[in-house]
């Protein structure tokens, strides 16, 4: 699977190519960074945007595609919802034109090519059709999430690297074939687990008493550093939850921890979160007045429900 593969709107490489021209004038002036593109790449960034999906519980019409609404919704950042003579009411991603008295975009653009052409291509937004956005900006979280793939991208490739690295075996070297072939049957009989081995001084000493074997021996201990990493890389982890609104500790120490400290970041964990659901609250709320027969609803997960009203309820967390 390659980006190639994912050459459809709301994927990878359609929001590379849609966004390259703007990263070609950007890359004359600002210096490039480093980017990471592999396999692992794409796992990453499929197993980060699942978790992000998972925050919010929704509740979508029969005629709606799910992947297509959430996908379009979390890369893109938004769409529209209106009414066609063609399929009834639907949901579509597209452009925005023109700018309104507060500098808001006024107008959707949509292009299907199931839906006639020029009919729908500019509709007045709150009039002709709604808008529901993620974020007030009208961006989505993709670069989020590309972020921290990179991160736990090069973060896994250095681990997967040290774990092989530290299979360096033992290297025994002789002065000629038949110490080799001793050192060999000497090496057998241990692994073999007898607890004693024999063999004459002369096969291990020569006449003026240096060795005949020498052993090279690499301090593997030196070098291993996969517990760091797989530490770094749970940090990575944490972050990126922190960032869209997992709960977790979020924190590096050993000990066991207290109730109070274990929770302490719960605002943080949601600081991003809660500004979605509130915009997602207010375009789908506006959505579901117009479209009454297209009703949308997304609440909290469970799990999250009750922390987020009790943030909300009077300002202070309560315990």
């Amino acid at each position: 699977m390659s980006y190639s593969d994912l050459a459809v709107p709301g994927s990878i490489s359609w929001l590379e190519s849609a966004f390259g021209t703007q990263n070609t004038y950007s890359g004359s002036f600002n210096p490039s960074t480093l980017h990471t593109a592999s396999e692992l790449m794409i796992y990453n960034i499929r197993y980060l945007t699942q978790q992000a999906l998972s925050v919010f519980k929704w509740k979508l019409p029969e005629t709606l595609e799910r992947n297509y609404f959430l996908y379009s919704l979390y890369y893109i950042g938004y769409g529209f919802v209106f009414n066609t003579e063609e399929f009834g009411t639907i949901y579509q991603t597209g452009g925005l034109s023109d700018y309104d008295i507060y500098y808001n975009p006024a107008y959707a653009l949509v292009n299907n090519k199931l839906l006639p052409q020029g009919k729908y291509d500019k509709m007045r937004i709150d009039e002709e059709c709604a808008v529901i956005r993620l974020s007030p900006d009208y961006c989505g979280i993709f670069d989020l999430i590309k972020h921290y793939a990179e991160l736990l991208t090069e973060a896994e490739s250095a681990l997967k690297v040290n774990l092989f690295n530290t299979k360096f075996a033992y290297i025994f070297y002789a002065e000629d074939d038949a110490k080799i072939e001793t050192l060999k049957k000497m090496y057998d009989e241990i692994m073999s687990g007898n607890p004693a081995v024999f063999t004459s001084k002369k096969s291990l000493y020569d006449e003026m008493g240096n060795r005949r074997i020498e052993l090279f021996n690499q301090d593997v201990k030196s070098v291993y550093i996969a517990d760091k990493l797989l530490e770094n890389i749970r940090a990575i982890l944490n972050e990126f939850h922190t960032k869209i609104g997992i709960p977790n500790a979020n924190t590096e120490k050993k000990e066991r921890l207290i109730t109070d400290e274990a929770n302490a970041n719960n605002f943080e964990t949601r600081a991003l979160c809660y500004g979605w659901y509130d915009m997602l609250k207010k375009d789908i709320d506006k959505s579901n007045e117009m479209f009454p027969d297209f009703k949308i609803t997304v609440d909290w997960r469970e799990e999250n429900a009750v922390i987020y009203e009790n943030n909300t309820s009077d300002g202070v967390q309560q315990r």
